[in-house]
């Protein structure tokens, strides 16, 4: 078999690795010691999995990859966060951003190359949309940050990358059947193992999803708000022309799950002069009386051209104080990664989204013009 036709077991699911072995005449054991080398311990490479008989291994070398996305480009900024520009099989490329924070850290996971929101304050909604990411790309973000913070075996407690964001690149609820599946394999407890209790998922408003992940996932829900009204909502976040504000708000108090110990995050970047009045705060607080939530205030992180300015340190305490007073957490988030443009809505690839034939031309499937030797 040729190498570059095997399979890469990163990203498919318990069941779809027991039926791939199956295939070879494996006993569905097999799949459970696989699972446990390649998401407990890390390991890539098949010959080094000692507890697998040699005729195995090779079995598993000939059939079969367990690669990571290739690492296009490594920065580190100087709070210490980290971006990583991976590329794919297909040579796209997405970004991944680790934020460390008091000795633990977060990971911010892309779900997309590139974006259909197109919201105006966020650099990668100027990078239109490529392609979803596979389960097996979301997964191997994860991998490739543990591989270079040495986190294998997957540690039970004080663990670096504690916690798992998709907030990346792309929106997670318009790609739901791959980043589900991905969930699942980083949160299943034989593996990677991180609890849904420390996985957020971040939508811009994709209501009927909404619904659908917390029933299936239970994972922590953050929605970028922006605004307390429609009309400006409409401008600044594209999606709520067709999903607003009320129904949005609904699905959020419907969310399975969300209590007191498990709020929703509602993020809000502040803009100037936009969105970050007195009154709009007051607004704010009215608007979700009533769902178990908490706010990030997020300080708007410039890239070029962007057409917004950040709102003033002293009007973002004052807004957080009004929330603060109405009985509402309102942290102000501290930028991370901005000197290599890693903060939040500062990522984006440049990775351009093909027109058919030159993907039929890449692929080696010529027009029958060609074919026929005209």
């Amino acid at each position: 078999m040729n190498p570059g036709q095997r399979t890469n077991l990163i990203g498919l699911s318990r069941d779809e690795l027991i039926g791939r072995l199956a295939g070879l005449g494996e006993k569905p054991f097999r799949a459970k010691q696989l699972w446990h080398w390649i998401y407990h311990r890390g390991e890539a490479d098949f010959a080094a999995m000692t507890t697998l008989s040699k005729g195995f291994r090779q079995t598993l070398a000939e059939h079969f990859t367990a690669a990571r996305p290739e690492i296009s480009r490594q920065q580190k900024s100087k709070d210490g966060a980290c971006k990583w520009l991976l590329r794919f099989a297909d040579g796209n490329e997405a970004e991944t951003v680790f934020i460390p924070e008091d000795g633990r850290g977060a990971l911010c996971v892309s779900s997309q190359i590139g974006c259909t929101l197109t919201c105006g304050f966020c650099h990668t909604g100027t990078q239109l949309l490529v392609r979803d990411l596979t389960a097996g790309e979301i997964v191997g973000q994860v991998m490739v940050a543990r591989d270079a913070y040495g986190e294998w075996p997957s540690p039970r407690d004080e663990r670096l990358l504690s916690n798992i964001v998709l907030m990346g690149m792309g929106e997670p609820l318009f790609n739901y059947d791959n980043v589900a599946k991905a969930v699942k394999i980083i949160m299943d407890g034989e593996g990677i193992a991180i609890s849904k209790r420390r996985i957020t998922l971040s939508t811009s408003g994709v209501v009927p999803r909404i619904r659908q992940c917390g029933r299936e996932l239970g994972v922590n829900l953050a929605v970028s708000l922006h605004a307390v009204n429609d009309g400006l909502r409409d401008e600044l976040v594209p999606i709520n022309r067709k999903y607003p504000l009320a129904e949005l708000l609904r699905a959020c108090r419907d969310y399975p799950g969300s209590n007191n110990a498990r709020r929703i995050t509602f993020e809000y970047l502040m803009l100037k002069g936009v969105n970050d009045s007195e009154a709009e705060a007051r607004q704010l607080a009215r608007l979700i009386k009533g769902i178990p939530a908490k706010f990030n205030l997020i300080q708007f992180n410039p890239w070029p051209g962007a057409p917004y300015e950040g709102s003033s340190p002293a009007v973002i305490k004052r807004f957080a104080a009004i929330l603060n007073d109405c009985g509402y957490s309102a942290p102000i988030r501290v930028p991370r990664g901005r000197d290599i443009m890693a903060a939040c809505g500062q990522l984006r690839s440049d990775s351009q989204r093909q027109s058919r034939h030159k993907k039929r031309v890449e692929a080696g499937i010529e027009d029958d013009f060609h074919h026929r030797g005209a």
